[in-house]
């Protein structure tokens, strides 16, 4: 038996969270080669590298997949890792045809839930395998906590995932960690008023919280203190560089842009020959845009989509994409994309085999 000895250099795996507006983001950009999955939208006034925003879970993991296989960055981060989960749970319903995660009955939901979600943290350990470092950014909430041998109960920050009671996502992300961070404003002090009723709290620097308290969750493996101001050169010395990008494929934002092509016009002279076909373009704009967004990453047509469908007899041959019923879409293509793309990837073999 190998045994190994010492510190082992790899990449880390950092999880930040506290309120809404305290710069959670801007703070996970400082990290090095940052590469944002911005799921909700909020680096739009931030220079920074993204992908384009995932409109379903398929397409997450998929960017997640490329991310990994091209090594376009030295830290991945998801920001933020609630609206992630949302993502997940939209999957589950439309897979399984729910209305809502309480559906299944019994906390089922909640179950499927951590077992999606957990297999969507294995993903991002792959990526961390690979030497990238990842960054999970989260909302904070407060809750009603009680200790067992205690009396009495008291508030306390903890992630905001799963359901506000009893989550089951939030263990998996806080075990999955090498660093939970919480990020709050400190209060100095609290001053009363002349008649000593009313009390107002007093200073509010931002300041990082690296251990467990009563009052929130936090943690790290690199002995840090306690607190420490909101500041990424507090942390530098514990993150490493990562791997260096092979492939640039994320313009940086002062690079020249090159114009777009001409557009496809939306009317075509008319011939004796032939009725010329609708353009591509035009027949994806009334369609699921998550279905687009996964159509284009994984470059399948309009045209495959109906093939595939027809074949397995859910709808007859030419049907336009449209006209599929919405749960359909989002339940089994969208839903099972994967077997999907899988399905196309075999039918395309098949007609390269054809001897005519």
């Amino acid at each position: 038996m190998e045994i190994i000895k010492g510190k082992i250099e790899k990449a880390k795996k950092v999880v930040i969270y506290g309120p809404e507006g305290i710069g959670k983001s801007t703070f996970a950009s400082q990290f090095p080669g940052a590469l944002f999955i911005d799921t909700e939208g909020s680096t739009a006034d931030m220079d920074v590298s993204r992908t384009p925003k995932p409109s379903s879970w398929n397409m997450l993991k998929q960017q997640v997949n490329e991310i990994k296989a091209k090594r376009l960055c030295e830290t991945l981060i998801v920001d933020t890792t609630d609206w992630a989960e949302q993502l997940c749970v939209e999957d589950l319903l439309a897979r399984y045809q729910k209305t809502g995660i309480e559906d299944f009955g019994y906390g089922n939901g909640w179950v499927y839930l951590k077992e999606e979600f957990g297999r969507f943290l294995n993903l991002l350990q792959d990526v961390v395998d690979s030497g990238i470092n990842v960054v999970l950014t989260a909302h904070a909430q407060i809750r009603k906590f009680e200790q067992p041998d205690e009396m009495g109960a008291y508030d306390r920050f903890e992630l905001k995932l799963g359901k506000k009671t009893s989550s089951q996502t939030s263990p998996l992300v806080k075990e999955w960690a090498d660093a939970l961070l919480f990020c709050n404003y400190k209060t100095y002090s609290v001053a009363a008023d002349k008649d000593g009723k009313k009390h107002k709290a007093q200073g509010g620097r931002r300041t990082i919280y690296t251990s467990h308290h009563p009052c929130w969750d936090a943690k790290n493996r690199w002995g840090l203190p306690e607190e420490l101001p909101f500041e990424y050169d507090a942390i530098a010395h514990c993150i490493p560089a990562g791997v260096t990008p092979t492939i640039n494929a994320i313009q940086p934002a002062h690079e020249e842009v090159k114009a777009a092509p001409d557009p496809i016009p939306t009317e075509m002279p008319q011939t004796d020959e032939a009725k010329p076909e609708a353009p591509e373009e035009i027949l994806l704009s009334d369609i699921s845009k998550a279905l687009v967004d996964l159509m284009v990453a994984n470059q399948v047509s309009y045209q495959d989509i109906q093939k595939v469908v027809s074949l397995k007899g859910y709808y007859p041959h030419g049907t336009p994409i449209e006209k599929y019923d919405s749960a359909f879409i989002d339940g089994v293509l969208v839903g099972a994309w994967d077997q999907v793309v899988k399905m196309i990837e075999d039918s395309r073999t098949e007609d390269d085999d054809m001897p005519f």
